[in-house]
């Protein structure tokens, strides 16, 4: 095997044993340091599987997706199936940004384990399972080998809001399985129509449509991009995402805002477009809608929240919506928005529950009319939330604006009176963005502090700045030089549309 073919095993590996060893190991504290290790030793195996100017998608008379490594070995002979793993332009930066979460998370259980549930270590080896689920689903170039790493993570994350959330836990993470199961039934059948017209469930062999007639084309990218559009989430298949927000603890709101609902975004790129770009084409005026329908209506619903981590439960739809809107005008500035729009938000939307957990657990409220006057009495943790809001309402030079910003200009650059108006209105939608995220600040931030928060204490905790400081750099980092994200994905992404017909 080669070094490439190691470390991809190892991604895998390296977390499923962790959480395996955290949950046998005696002592809570052990355990949960076990499962940080592990969680920062897959970080460091998924750093060096970047691959350089060598490593871009190469089309050649007949598609095919040439990785940066890729390890390809038989599994069920018998059905065909192959346990295909590889890493590329467009899933590397997703691959390194769950790694970073993860770890981020199972390092602040060091620290505060929420309430509730159980011991610590079983939430660190959920969270670890969990990784396994994501990373699976970014490496996955077997469809079928897709699939299974797409259910992974449902049962997990289930018990994660089940066991460690609010009040209202258990009918938010019912909420949450039905509507993932209902995704999943959708991703299976779109699985089964593709895999039986086109006899192999290889992601290599399939991206172009492998042949595949203009029907089934349709009928699979149907499916299959109403799966992904419950995981993304689209409108109206959203409402799970509030209730698993709001009663998830803080660790889980940041794995579910960060990375899980990227599988449904970076899933409706790789496979939903590349299996069946013809129905891509078909359906993207209708993709385009509903995705500017989830920033308006997000929007709106920010602006009447009354609680804090309800409203930026709300916020991910409309950001989403605009990674949506990207990949709906299927061109190279679209998906380029559609990416760097995946990992601001991840990068922002992590901190920014950080934050919502770190004011509710001080405050003991999450109420905005209750959480007044927060500058005047914790500085540090008001800078910081003012931060993470303005980088999150798209303001230029962090992280934020470009995906927002290029979504609006792919839809012009699309050209006609539906993407026109699409533009327009997905530009409104940013101004509603700015107008929510500042009266949140005005609420919380500024005024007389109120009882909940006059007692607060104005410093911040180590573990605190240790997990919060790396969301900060990189919100900077991406907004100053987005490059670091669309260098390795600008190759990859020509590539892709180049079997749009």
């Amino acid at each position: 095997m080669t070094f490439g073919q190691v470390l991809l095993v190892a991604v895998v590996a390296v977390p499923a044993l962790g959480a395996l060893a955290t949950a046998v190991v005696p002592g809570d504290r052990a355990g949960r340091v076990v499962g940080t290790v592990a969680a920062a030793l897959t970080l460091l195996a998924t750093l060096p599987l970047v691959g350089g100017d060598h490593g871009w998608f190469g089309y050649g008379p007949r598609p095919a997706v040439q990785p940066w490594h890729q390890l390809d070995l038989q599994w069920v002979p018998g059905l065909d199936l192959r346990f295909h793993l590889g890493v590329d332009g467009i899933s590397w930066p997703l691959v390194v940004l769950t790694a970073l979460l993860t770890l981020l998370c199972c390092a602040y259980t060091l620290w505060r384990v929420p309430t509730g549930g159980g011991s610590g270590r079983a939430l660190v080896a959920l969270l670890l399972v969990v990784e396994v689920g994501i990373l699976g689903t970014f490496l996955a170039l077997d469809l079928v080998l897709f699939f299974l790493f797409f259910e992974v993570v449902l049962l997990p994350m289930y018990a994660v809001i089940a066991g460690w959330g609010g009040a209202d836990r258990r009918r938010a993470a019912r909420k949450f399985a039905l509507y993932t199961l209902f995704g999943s039934v959708l991703l299976l059948v779109g699985v089964y129509v593709v895999v039986a017209a086109a006899g192999t469930a290889d992601l290599v062999t399939l991206t172009g449509g492998a042949g595949l007639s203009r029907g089934t084309q349709l009928a699979a990218f149907t499916l299959l991009a109403l799966a992904f559009a419950v995981k993304s989430p689209l409108w109206p298949l959203h409402s799970w995402l509030p209730d698993a927000h709001t009663q998830a603890p803080t660790v889980g709101s940041v794995i579910l805002a960060g990375v899980l609902l990227k599988m449904g975004t970076y899933g409706l790129i790789r496979v939903a477009v590349g299996v069946a770009p013809e129905g891509a084409r078909w359906a993207a005026p209708v993709l385009g809608v509903l995705a500017v329908a989830a920033i308006l209506v997000g929007g709106l619903v920010c602006l009447a929240q009354d609680d804090l981590k309800r409203l930026i439960a709300y916020s991910s739809v409309g950001h989403m919506g605009f990674v949506l809107l990207g990949v709906a005008t299927l061109t190279a500035t679209g998906i380029q928005a559609a990416l760097i729009g995946n990992i601001a938000h991840g990068v922002i939307t992590g901190l920014l529950f950080f934050l919502a957990g770190a004011v509710k657990d001080r405050a003991h409220t999450g109420s905005l009319s209750e959480l007044s006057g927060l500058r005047e009495t914790a500085p540090r943790l008001a800078g910081l939330l003012g931060f993470a809001a303005v980088a999150s309402l798209g303001l230029p030079g962090l992280a934020g604006f470009w995906g927002e910003a290029f979504a609006v200009v792919a839809a012009v650059q699309r050209g006609g009176p539906l993407w026109l108006t699409l533009a327009v209105l997905a530009a409104l939608g940013g101004a509603l963005t700015a107008a929510y995220f500042l009266r949140l600040l005005r609420r919380v931030t500024h005024g007389r502090p109120s009882p909940a928060v006059a007692g607060l204490p104005p410093g911040l905790a180590g573990a605190e700045l240790t997990a919060w400081a790396p969301l900060v750099l990189l919100a900077l980092a991406v907004g100053l030089a987005p490059a670091l994200v669309l260098s390795y994905a600008s190759g990859p992404v020509e590539a892709l549309l180049g079997v749009v017909p």
